[in-house]
């Protein structure tokens, strides 16, 4: 009897481990989205443009983490979970362009209390199959009631089109246990290079609309308005306006 309600404690004592264990990285992730929802919101009101897409957010379940100690074959603690598994929490970032990826991963690494620990270019250097992201994995601080708990969140940024590739090679992926026939693997592969071929094509015609955009921009700024006369602005003047502007 004294057995059973020893071991009956432990497992209540574990479970609550457990549980405030993932509520940390619950805390972690929330504080991410928020800060991205800020990035998102303050980039949106002063520059007019939006380079994320849209964003979705996920927490592995109990049953996915001990999977992955088993396939890792590491020890079940929640020091050795916290060191070998950094995915548990992970945000997904959506955008329209490449070079919106690369904008996007810049303002995050300057948010001061955020610590890069990798970044994987899987843009510049895409996976055998295809596969194609920036990903980054990110510490961050949790501050609980009695501690300070660093907290790591991994982060993926792609396109539209990358992120349509993924999801669909994820399906077939599973559909297939893990062992994809020949010809869809090259199908995937040929789907992913087209797939990169439209995201270059139209980071190239987003170039040239930017740049047409900003010579109307410039050529409306030289001339003020005033009692339906126009003034044009001396070339020193706007000169040093778009310095500021910059």
């Amino acid at each position: 009897m004294e057995i059973e309600t020893k071991k009956l404690q432990q497992l209540k004592q574990l479970r609550n481990e457990m549980t405030r264990f993932m509520m940390t990285y619950k805390f972690g992730l929330d504080e991410m989205n928020t800060k991205l929802q800020i990035l998102k919101e303050e980039f949106q009101h002063i520059h007019d443009y939006n380079p994320i897409e849209h964003m979705k957010s996920r927490l592995k379940s109990p049953e996915s983490i001990l999977n992955k100690i088993y396939q890792k074959n590491i020890e079940l603690s929640l020091d050795s979970i916290k060191e070998n598994i950094r995915d548990i929490a992970g945000i997904r970032i959506v955008c329209s362009f490449i070079s919106d990826i690369y904008k996007v991963s810049e303002m995050i690494e300057q948010q001061e209390d955020v610590t890069v620990i990798n970044i994987k270019d899987y843009i510049n250097k895409p996976k055998p199959n295809g596969y194609q992201s920036l990903h980054l994995l990110l510490s961050i601080p949790v501050f609980l009631s009695d501690r300070v708990e660093q907290v790591f969140v991994e982060i993926q940024i792609r396109t539209v089109a990358m992120d349509f590739w993924a999801s669909l090679e994820h399906k077939i992926y599973y559909k297939y246990n893990k062992e994809v026939p020949d010809d869809l693997t090259k199908e995937l592969k040929y789907a992913a290079n087209v797939a990169s071929e439209l995201d270059y094509r139209m980071e190239k015609l987003h170039s040239e609309i930017k740049s047409i955009k900003d010579d109307n921009d410039e050529e409306n700024l030289s001339v003020l308005q005033l009692n339906n006369e126009k003034f044009h602005l001396p070339s020193m003047f706007l000169e040093s306006l778009l310095k500021d502007q910059k």
